[in-house]
């Protein structure tokens, strides 16, 4: 049925709704779909870690790191909150990207661009605890 409505809109012209383009990802892109809730998932992963760790008590915290201006930079906790803004954008606003890179260039450029924001997800999780000086 979902297909029925993209050929239709195709028809018209229109471009097809997110809710079609994502029954047809459901129905016969798999692994796009798999893809798609993995970086949902990481991106929840990056949400609850990086709201665990914003550490609002502190009045500063470590923000960043960097080798030329020497060293651990430090400023206010809410610097922090880039992180869960972050998770929100990768989790919701690439997936709407993915749905839309899918209908416009193919199934091939969604999975790179999914991939794509996972590993950026995870580097992500990887700086938190690289800055809390976890690992």
């Amino acid at each position: 049925m979902a297909k029925a409505k993209v050929e239709k809109e195709k028809d018209q012209g229109a471009r097809p709704s997110l809710r079609a383009a994502w029954g047809v990802i459901c129905n016969k892109q798999r692994g796009l779909m798999l893809l798609m809730i993995a970086l949902v998932v990481v991106s929840v992963i990056l949400l609850i870690i990086s709201l665990t760790t914003l550490r609002p008590q502190n009045s500063v915290v470590i923000v960043g790191y960097n080798d030329v201006f020497g060293g651990y930079q430090r400023a206010s906790w809410a610097n922090m909150l880039a992180f869960p803004l972050m998770a929100i954008i990768f989790g919701v606003l690439h997936n709407l990207l993915a749905i839309r890179m899918f209908q416009k260039y193919g199934k091939d450029a969604a999975m790179v661009f999914v991939g794509a924001t996972i590993l950026l997800v995870v580097l992500s999780v990887l700086t938190i605890f690289r800055l809390l000086g976890e690992w």
